[in-house]
């Protein structure tokens, strides 16, 4: 790809390292930007400065947030009995987004992954299990991905966890509303048999 000046080329470099931005979309953003107002890409550049130096992780869940203690964790209305753990703040943002979940939450910050070389002591996992003695926690949710490392994370925060006397549970997974059982993959359609709940 020509580019008429080194400047877009390096602006358009530095997007396309955006997950899911290609040089292609990365070029027409750099165009939009040079068509917009200099205090607008000014706003832009300030605003992901900021993001980079300000943001904060909560102290007990390890959520992003702006604050020491997170806006989830300092709710008094939250039921501090349920924690929900997952891999990613961003699976925060999906899980709220249902407003069918009223507990706290934890992030690991990643799952175990013995190929890549993380395991228990790279993740959040002991910061998850000092949180239970003194506390009101009763069950534990793991909205963990179907993957074979969240699996290995969901089954070691379980052994961990079971002396505390905390109810461990999953996330159900299954066929997805409107799907169709013929294209449903094998291990999906699988679980979601040995997942069946009673019909009311």
């Amino acid at each position: 790809m020509e580019f008429p000046s080194k400047l877009v080329e390096n602006a358009v470099e530095e997007i396309a390292k955006l997950p899911g931005i290609g040089k292609k979309s990365a070029l027409r953003l750099v165009m939009h930007l040079l068509r917009e107002t200099p205090e607008a890409t000014e706003d832009l550049s300030e605003a992901l400065t900021k993001l980079r130096r300000e943001i904060k992780y909560c102290a007990k869940c390890h959520n992003i947030s702006d604050t020491d203690i997170c806006s989830i964790c300092s709710n008094p209305n939250r039921d501090r009995t349920l924690i929900c753990v997952i891999e990613n703040p961003s699976d925060v943002l999906a899980i709220e987004n249902t407003s069918q979940f009223s507990g706290i939450y934890h992030v690991l910050g990643g799952v175990i992954s013995p190929i890549e070389g993380i395991g228990p002591s790279d993740i959040k996992v002991q910061e998850l299990i000092d949180r239970i003695p003194g506390s009101e926690v009763k069950e534990i949710i793991l909205a963990l991905s179907s993957t074979m490392e969240a699996d290995t994370t969901a089954f070691y925060i379980t052994k961990k966890v079971r002396d505390f006397g905390v109810r461990t549970s999953s996330i159900a997974r299954g066929v997805p509303v409107g799907g169709e059982l013929e294209y449903t993959d094998e291990v999906t359609l699988g679980r979601s048999i040995v997942g069946r709940v009673s019909y009311e």
